[in-house]
């Protein structure tokens, strides 16, 4: 990865130290303050998650940069972490910081972000394009006004070792059964007894929450009612919740997830599927230009994850989206970057260097890019059937009680039942209702 330059990594550094201090108490739900003006043009930061491209971003950002004097993008790079990501954003935004213009929000930080009018209301008619994929583009969308602008999608897959099911002749499997099934004949194998199973990202982070909620909502459960206006009401006290973890559950407690999942995050479960010590792994689609360079395309393959009990597998969507803070002294050149960001050629420099999923439709039928990137329609159908994350103002509130009344029950599969766990994460969340 190309490092930042001396003075911004120092100014970046030097933020992120003084917002630490910030205290919850200068928290402010902002009022509506009307149409905003794109004003001001000149030098603008984009902040981000950390790069894990090997410099690829700031190859981009040197292009537009060139091509935009005057109004050059400096390149800030936060965590590695989606929790700390939003907390420097979140005490950025309370301060109402100049320092940062364009953000990178995770989709479930959308709604936070714009009721708190720490990112502004977005030209939709601007930034409109009917090729971007429908669900993708609701994303930004908060209270009917666009407030956030897809640049990335996202939906997982499953990565499969197919040396190593080719050497115990199994065929790819379809279903959750059929997953077990390939595990124990992989294990079969004296050079593989040992494997891991069925990996994901299930350490006490944001990733166990996009991967315990697939189990709950491929059984059929939910954690609101998302019909049921500003204030859903909490549903995930039913048996199709408690189904769907329990098989969760059942998959640690009978070794088809690897009890070393618990402290994996993305990249932990990656350089074990590598190193051949995870026969299938549950991953964002960014980790195929990984595995090509590191194993090349006779040892893996993408498939969909697997129907559990008869019901098609319900993947996270995930997904980043642009927005411009309130605190931007040059809004101006803050929506061209945007337009410029999401626009075809940026989301091809996307897919073709880092793997990253398009918001345009049409990309995924391309007959270019599926030589290429075989797996797009494989990535297509599963963002078809994804499901968010809950849609809350208190996202970060929400996804804490996710994790912590889950995390201790895959942890320790047999001391509570999947029931009472349910019972309890359901009190907690209508606790934050007030």
């Amino acid at each position: 990865m190309t490092p930042l330059p001396r003075r911004q990594f120092i100014q970046g550094s030097a933020l992120a130290a003084a917002l630490a201090s910030v205290g919850a108490c200068s928290t402010s739900r902002g009022d509506d303050d009307g149409p905003v003006t794109f004003e001001g043009t000149g030098p603008i930061t984009w902040v981000q998650g950390k790069d894990n491209s090997g410099g690829k971003v700031q190859a981009r950002i040197d292009e537009w940069n060139k091509a935009n004097p005057g109004e050059e993008v400096k390149l800030i790079e936060l965590s590695a972490e989606a929790d700390q990501q939003r907390t420097a954003l979140v005490n950025a935004a309370r301060i109402n910081s100049n320092a940062y213009d364009v953000v990178s929000l995770d989709n479930v930080w959308v709604s936070e972000f714009a009721a708190n009018r720490w990112v502004v209301e977005l030209p939709e008619d601007e930034l409109k394009n009917d090729d971007i994929l429908e669900p993708v583009w609701k994303t930004g969308v908060y209270k009917d006004k666009l407030f956030a602008v897809p640049f990335v999608t996202d939906a997982p897959v499953m990565f499969y070792r197919k040396d190593f099911l080719a050497k115990a002749g199994v065929a790819v499997p379809k279903t959750w059964d059929e997953v077990k099934a390939a595990i124990d004949k992989v294990r079969a194998l004296p050079e593989h007894k040992d494997i891991g199973g069925f990996g994901g990202q299930f350490a006490k982070y944001e990733g166990l929450t996009c991967c315990a909620s697939e189990f709950i909502h491929t059984a059929g459960g939910s954690f609101y009612d998302d019909t049921s206006g500003d204030k859903p009401a909490v549903t995930i006290n039913s048996s199709e919740s408690v189904m769907g973890l329990q098989t969760l559950m059942d998959g640690f407690k009978d070794g088809y997830i690897p009890g070393a999942a618990l402290e994996w995050k993305e990249e932990d479960g990656r350089n074990a599927f590598e190193a051949g010590e995870l026969l299938f792994y549950r991953q964002w689609p960014y980790q195929y230009a990984n595995n090509k360079e590191s194993l090349g395309t006779e040892k893996f393959d993408v498939a969909a994850l697997p129907s559990i009990d008869g019901k098609p597998f319900v993947p996270t969507l995930g997904g980043h989206n642009c927005a411009i803070t309130k605190g931007s002294k040059n809004k101006a050149t803050a929506l061209k970057f945007v337009k410029w960001w999401i626009n075809e050629d940026s989301q091809r420099y996307q897919l073709k260097t880092q793997t990253l999923a398009p918001i345009l439709g049409s990309l995924y039928d391309d007959p270019e890019l599926l030589k290429e990137f075989p797996y797009l329609p494989i990535l297509k159908k599963s963002l078809e059937n994804a499901k968010s994350r809950p849609q809350a103002v208190y996202y970060g509130d929400v996804t804490a009680k996710i994790q912590d009344n889950i995390y201790p029950a895959i942890q320790q599969p047999g001391s509570r039942s999947s029931k009472d766990v349910i019972a309890g994460l359901s009190s907690s969340l209508k606790k934050l209702e007030g």
